[in-house]
């Protein structure tokens, strides 16, 4: 099979992006189990205290409310742009 035979196929496409994005969000959940952790976790231990227990919900909440709004605005840079190339085109 020629390279040019699997970068055409459209189930293939599919495949290699639903696998990329698979790879994305588990690197976002290292990130935010990282980043959660070090910022709430005092000492381990068996339980959790109610304090630790609301640290690590409000950082999980901001941490996906500041990724939403990264990908809102890189969807609404990326249309712009769009937009402005067919603009320039015509």
């Amino acid at each position: 099979m020629d390279s040019q035979g699997a970068t055409a196929d459209p189930q293939l496409q599919q495949f290699i992006e639903i696998e990329s994005q698979k790879q994305r969000f588990q690197q976002l959940v290292h990130q935010m189990t990282e980043v959660c952790w070090e910022k709430c976790m005092d000492k381990p231990g068996p339980k959790l205290d109610s304090r630790t227990e609301a640290c690590f919900v409000n950082c999980v909440e901001r941490f996906i409310d500041t990724s939403q709004f990264i990908l809102n605005r890189l969807e609404q840079t990326q249309r712009s742009r769009g937009s402005f190339s067919e603009t320039m085109s015509d």
